[in-house]
């Protein structure tokens, strides 16, 4: 243990591949996010659509988990997952949540702050029926968050759903679906130098997006 903590206080990364200057900002953070993610999807970033979601409970206590980005558009994200969870708890108490993308082949990261709706049905739905389908009867088997006995309580629970549906189109559960996250603050996180990071910063003020640039 103490080798490791040891190793741990050694490690360093002075951050040197890139920059970020106000100049190449795009005027809008939802294109500047997509000129991003197309550089690390060029990149082959591992896991590039992963993002943590950070929620808070009605304890006011934060919680965080990584999700996967399913589709964005003018501002928005969205994720999907069950109704009954633990994030979907925090959500339906706060609205308020942060997203988190985090790229260390490119040095970068993205946060994004917003408030968070349960999406449209027809969204759901079309991701759902798009999913293989073992995913579709994990959704219906798994009861996400709950307490489990055992791994073989949730293989039966998977063999039992398989038997259920067997020949049919497995349709979406109604506990499970998708949310949307309008984003009202985008931070654009550009590894720099000696711990001098760029941080430039999108805040939506009277219907408007205001860039300006905070310390490292």
């Amino acid at each position: 243990m103490d080798e490791l903590k040891k190793h741990i206080v050694k490690l360093r990364e002075d951050f040197s591949k890139s920059a970020l200057d106000e100049s190449e900002l795009r005027e809008q953070p939802g294109l500047q996010f997509e000129a991003w993610l197309s550089e690390a999807v060029k990149a082959e970033v591992p896991e590039v659509q992963a993002m943590t979601l950070s929620t808070v409970s009605d304890q006011n206590k934060p919680s965080s988990r990584v999700v996967y980005l399913r589709e964005f558009e003018n501002d928005c994200f969205w994720f999907y997952g069950n109704y009954d969870s633990r994030k979907a708890n925090h959500l339906n108490h706060n609205p308020n949540a942060c997203l988190n993308f985090f790229w260390p082949q490119l040095e970068r990261q993205i946060r994004i702050e917003g408030v968070v709706s349960k999406c449209e049905e027809i969204y759901s739905d079309n991701y759902f029926n798009a999913r293989p389908t073992e995913s579709k009867i994990g959704a219906w088997a798994s009861k996400q968050s709950a307490t489990l006995s055992s791994r073989k309580e949730l293989e039966e629970a998977v063999e039992q759903i398989r038997l259920q549906f067997a020949g049919q189109d497995i349709k979406r559960p109604p506990y499970w679906g998708g949310w949307m996250l309008k984003a009202n603050y985008y931070e654009f996180w550009q590894g720099r130098k000696s711990r001098l990071h760029d941080r430039l910063c999108y805040t939506f003020e009277n219907n408007q997006w205001k860039i300006s640039r905070i310390a490292p």
